[in-house]
């Protein structure tokens, strides 16, 4: 089963996308050529997944974890809806989420 998520680049530009349950965020961004960079390959190691969720759909996504909210502190122009994209992964709830690239990536590797 596959559902749609909106990404939106920091020019504006909208990507919807199909992604596959049980997916991560950065799996799906590089799966369909969305600019996330991802430097640690989903180990949680760096920021470089960081996105903006929705405010409408931050609710719909479990709490970051102690590990991830560390990790953030670490990216640059983190919001209040600030996630790791390696951190969330796609289920059936999250059919049309929308998610923000940030503007500035801080690269740590």
């Amino acid at each position: 089963m596959s559902i749609t998520i909106t990404f939106i680049e920091k020019s504006g530009t909208r990507h919807n996308v199909q992604a596959e349950i049980g997916q991560s965020l950065l799996k799906v961004a590089h799966a369909n050529n969305i600019p996330i960079e991802g430097a640690c390959g989903g180990a949680m190691a760096c920021s470089t997944c960081h996105v903006i969720v929705d405010p409408a759909w931050t609710g719909k996504l479990p709490p970051a974890s102690e590990d991830e909210t560390d990790m953030l502190d670490l990216a640059a122009g983190v919001t209040k809806t600030s996630r790791l994209g390696c951190q969330i992964k796609v289920t059936a709830a999250l059919d049309g989420l929308v998610v923000r690239l940030p503007v500035v990536v801080k690269s740590l590797l």
